[in-house]
């Protein structure tokens, strides 16, 4: 009697497991993510520590809120230019309603949130309301929102918060630092609505394709307002908590974060044609980053070549992608 057949049943359990693990959009990030810590686990004697562990958490879960805002607008096809400069407008704005409008310390972040959507919703109405291209309108926005926080601020912080405003981005929940806890409760959620609501799977669709989405009675024109209000939203909070965590409201919140979102959301397999991407992934990616420029500072690499090393890993992750689109 041939032992072939059951050795092959034997192993196409592990086989098709390894298979899926490839298509999965994220595999080529998580790969890179483990082979990354272990290295610098390996190459440095502070990496694991808890304190650098923190440091790391938290800088992934300020850039990783604006990145999950990124991901739901590049699933529906789009791009926002403007996140970075809405949420440094937010946190100022937020910073002001504190400290001059009177505004309850637990009441800040819920009103951030709200104008960090009306925000988003300028977009929104410009690009699925108007159909105008995405990159020019919100390139457009990126300069408005960043010249009106100078404006505001005269380039001076907004400072002090307060200690019953500043917990929120120097607490600790469970020995975890709150924003990280905010980064991953939304992160779940957002896991949930794409997978487990109608409208999240109508945002893979509208991305996927617009024409049969319009055909499929989706309104296509709602999806998209909302992916950008939400893109203000989540960078708004990102913002706000950023203050909170500095305990000013800072003219240059938000500066840089508009390159980590999008690679965030890249690198974690987010398409730039839309329709397709995962919470999960953009997750991994923010994190990629964090340990990326953590790494380079502990092993006292120029903070110049962290942009070098930042785009190698982007063309690497694009050429993983493309290698996965041809299996």
């Amino acid at each position: 009697m041939s032992t072939r057949a059951p050795a092959e049943a034997r192993f196409a359990g592990p086989r098709q497991a390894l298979v899926r693990f490839w298509r999965w959009e994220a595999s080529g990030i998580l790969v890179a993510l483990v082979v990354l810590v272990a290295a610098l686990s390996l190459a440095t004697d502070n990496f694991l520590s808890t304190y650098n562990m923190s440091v790391v958490a938290r800088q992934a879960a300020f850039v990783g809120l604006v990145a999950l805002g990124q991901t739901l607008v590049l699933l529906v096809g789009g791009i926002d230019l403007s996140v970075g400069a809405a949420a440094g407008l937010s946190a100022i704005v937020g910073s002001i309603a504190l400290t001059q409008w009177g505004i309850h310390p637990w009441l800040i972040i819920p009103f951030t949130m709200g104008f960090g959507f009306l925000l988003g919703s300028v977009n929104g109405v410009f690009v699925a309301g108007l159909r105008l291209n995405p990159f020019i309108v919100t390139l457009a926005t990126w300069e408005i929102f960043a010249g009106l926080t100078l404006v505001i601020t005269k380039g001076y912080s907004i400072r002090p918060l307060g200690p019953g405003f500043t917990w929120f981005g120097q607490g600790e929940v469970f020995g975890m630092p709150l924003p990280v806890v905010i980064f991953l409760a939304i992160s779940a959620l957002l896991v949930w609505m794409l997978s487990q609501t109608r409208f999240g799977r109508n945002i893979f669709a509208v991305g996927g394709n617009r024409d049969a989405a319009l055909l499929a009675g989706i309104r296509v024109r709602r999806i998209e307002f909302l992916a950008f209000g939400l893109a203000g939203t989540l960078s708004a909070l990102a913002g706000i908590l950023f203050a909170s965590r500095m305990d000013a409201g800072q003219p240059s919140v938000g500066e840089g974060w508009l390159m980590g979102a999008i690679t965030a959301a890249i690198l974690g397999g987010t398409s730039l044609r839309g329709g397709q991407g995962s919470i999960v992934g953009t997750v991994l990616g923010a994190l990629l980053l964090a340990v990326l420029a953590n790494g380079t500072v502990l092993m006292n690499v120029s903070g110049f070549w962290q942009r070098v090393i930042v785009g190698c890993v982007v063309l690497v992750a694009v050429l993983v992608d493309l290698l996965r689109r041809r299996d």
